[in-house]
């Protein structure tokens, strides 16, 4: 305390002068119409640029639960297209035209990917939902730019992926301008970002950039997703049939939210399919 008051007698000088320079501020600025105009858009600046950087802050700090926000609302958003796009057929001028009947079959749930791999020559993802969650093994998964992978193997809390960058991994396709069906496959590319269509008839004309969809004939998919785009055409597989290098629409490399679609009417597809083999 002794010292505070030692401190204080001794720079009384500077505190007074603080004091009274404080005072006749206010003065000037209270009394005179274009200092306190000056101050007061002086003052806004200042406390703007400190909401700004403030603002800034708080935004930076919060963007993992504004990601999870927007990751939810795109899992609602591709809902609502599915179902228009079932219904709407001038909007599928350049996609696969679906069924309406599949009006309402697929949901889709949001998982995160915690261990990807791209480099391997079989490749698989681990995601942080389960059958917890909904998820059952062989339900397909998208990324919100193309197909990812099949679901493997399933725990209550995580979930495996069959990656389509491996050998195992087959999807039938459509092409967008001929709708010819052919079989995606990652094959013997080391590369992920690109991968075959094989199985395309030798008549058939295809064009660099053509757009590739899934058909919906591989029962993990909905029909018309996008898939990836044609680089490379009249690649010969040796018979009747050739074979497409296509550049992936989906980047491997950067994956962090993925979504897992589930087929409202898969049960009841497999029950009937089982039994027409038992017929056989």
């Amino acid at each position: 305390m002794r010292n505070l008051w030692l401190f204080l007698r001794r720079y009384n000088a500077f505190f007074w002068f603080i004091l009274f320079f404080g005072f006749s501020m206010f003065l000037v600025v209270t009394n005179n119409t274009f200092q306190g105009a000056s101050a007061l858009n002086s003052s806004n600046t200042i406390i703007g640029n400190i909401y700004q950087k403030v603002n800034s802050w708080k935004s930076y700090l919060s963007l993992t639960e504004t990601n999870d926000q927007l990751v939810k609302e795109n899992a609602s958003l591709r809902t609502q297209l599915e179902n228009y796009l079932t219904t709407d057929t001038v909007a599928m001028a350049k996609r696969p035209v679906i069924d309406s009947s599949e009006f309402g079959r697929y949901e889709f749930i949001i998982a995160s990917v915690t261990n990807n791999s791209i480099h391997q020559k079989s490749n698989y993802l681990t995601l942080n939902k389960g059958s917890l969650a909904g998820i059952e093994k062989g339900m397909g998964v998208i990324a919100p730019n193309g197909v990812v992978g099949i679901v493997l193997n399933v725990t209550p809390h995580f979930s495996t992926v069959q990656s389509l960058l491996h050998p195992d991994t087959k999807i039938s396709v459509t092409l967008a301008n001929t709708d010819v069906f052919g079989s995606l496959v990652w094959g013997s590319n080391v590369d992920y970002r690109f991968a075959m269509v094989k199985e395309i008839p030798n008549h058939v004309k295809v064009k660099t950039a053509e757009k590739v969809f899934t058909s919906g004939y591989s029962g993990h998919f909905p029909k018309g997703i996008l898939v990836g785009a044609v680089v490379e055409t009249g690649i010969s597989s040796g018979d009747s049939f050739l074979d497409l290098r296509i550049l992936l629409s989906t980047n491997f490399s950067n994956l962090h939210h993925v979504y897992v679609v589930k087929d409202l009417l898969a049960k009841e597809l497999k029950q009937l399919e089982e039994t027409n083999q038992d017929n056989g």
